[in-house]
């Protein structure tokens, strides 16, 4: 049994603090806005210097399948995280802002 939520991407606070753990391929052209981006291979040489370990995180992907692996994982080592279920796919169907770090319009990958 997993030791942290899930939580439906519309339920998502607009403050939280967002993990992005796709590729950066995928995030550079869509994201949320003012994520922190750590590709979910990098995570275990990363996350020490790059998560606040008293900040809760909301952790997303395209679809779910690597933030789910990853909330598991930061759970495991005495982060707070949610899942955000559904993914990017969900969250713009929620309606929640997008952010392109490439200066055109933003898109999900």
């Amino acid at each position: 049994m997993a030791d942290f939520e899930t939580v439906p991407a519309a339920e998502v606070p607009a403050e939280a603090a967002v993990l992005d753990v796709r590729e950066t391929y995928e995030f550079l052209p869509g994201h949320a806005p003012g994520a922190v981006h750590i590709p979910v291979d990098d995570i275990p040489a990363q996350f020490e210097q790059a998560l606040d370990p008293d900040e809760d995180y909301y952790v997303i992907c395209r679809t779910g399948g690597r933030s789910v692996q990853i909330a598991a994982w930061l759970t495991a080592k005495g982060y707070s995280v949610f899942f955000v279920a559904g993914g990017y796919d969900a969250w713009i169907s929620a309606g929640h802002p997008l952010e392109s770090t490439t200066g055109e319009e933003p898109r999900i990958l």
